[in-house]
């Protein structure tokens, strides 16, 4: 193969993702820009969000990773099938989301407080990155299976979908859950 073939190659299964990617974006930007209210009146939310967001790019780009080596090495099946290998890379992954994700809040209370800082109550702000975390766990684990099995079965490199998916995904599904959790936690308040 020339070099020229190799980078049409690339460019040929990128571009989709890459586009998908930007368009995923500008749409968490713009449900972003409906929480203002939110963000102003849940002392702490603002310093809260890139950290869930990061959490969810981060979790689950090296869960995509982790699936994508297993198709690449045979030892993960790209039939949908709910084995015993991709049950325990969930579970770490989802583990490690919520973990982060509460870990995330406590540290947002407490670094606010040091800095003399109003708060939201450790309680709201603990819960709506739970509840968060939770929900879009599970959206991104579907969306990531789906997406990287369907496209290994097409002959597309699992490798070239995990940063466009899981960063647009984590975005997309990010807000939209935060927004969720959001008003299940302090709808009322």
């Amino acid at each position: 193969m020339t070099v020229a073939s190799l980078a049409r190659e690339a460019y040929r299964e990128a571009i989709g993702p890459l586009l998908v990617a930007a368009v995923g974006g500008l749409f968490a930007g713009l449900v972003l820009t409906g929480m203002e209210g939110d963000l102003e009146r849940i002392r702490g939310l603002l310093v809260l969000v890139p950290a869930l967001l990061a959490t969810r790019g981060n979790v689950y780009g090296a869960y995509a990773a982790r699936i994508a080596s297993g198709l690449h090495q045979g030892i993960v099946n790209p039939d949908l099938e709910w084995d015993s290998r991709l049950q325990a890379a969930t579970a770490a992954a989802m583990s490690n989301n919520l973990l982060a994700s509460g870990l995330a809040a406590i540290l947002t209370v407490g670094a606010l407080l040091a800095l003399g800082q109003l708060s939201a109550p450790l309680w709201m702000l603990l819960g709506i990155a739970l509840i968060a975390a939770f929900l879009s766990g599970l959206a991104l684990t579907l969306v990531v299976i789906v997406v990287m099995f369907l496209g290994f079965r097409r002959g597309i490199d699992p490798d070239t979908l995990v940063g466009p998916l899981v960063t647009t995904t984590g975005d997309v599904v990010g807000i939209a859950f935060l927004l969720l959790a959001v008003e299940i936690v302090a709808g009322g308040i």
